[in-house]
């Protein structure tokens, strides 16, 4: 799944795969929003941590969980 997450006044966005279900990516975000702790943390498949604080969160947007096709396709 791709995820990318948008970070108020920063022009890059922060853009990984994981292969974690959207729906385990999403009770993770809420829980962060609504949490007392001030930060979302999530990880890629190749074992990268991101910790993100929750004030600096402009979006977080989450891919298809369809891996994506390199080379030619028949």
């Amino acid at each position: 799944m791709d995820i990318r997450i948008g970070i108020f006044n920063s022009p890059r966005e922060i853009g990984f795969e994981t292969s974690q279900p959207a729906h385990e990516i999403e009770e993770t975000v809420a829980a962060a929003l609504a949490a007392q702790t001030g930060f979302l943390k999530l990880s890629d498949d190749k074992g990268k941590i991101y910790i993100v604080p929750t004030v600096g969160l402009a979006y977080v947007e989450l891919g298809s969980e369809q891996s994506r096709h390199v080379g030619f396709v028949a």
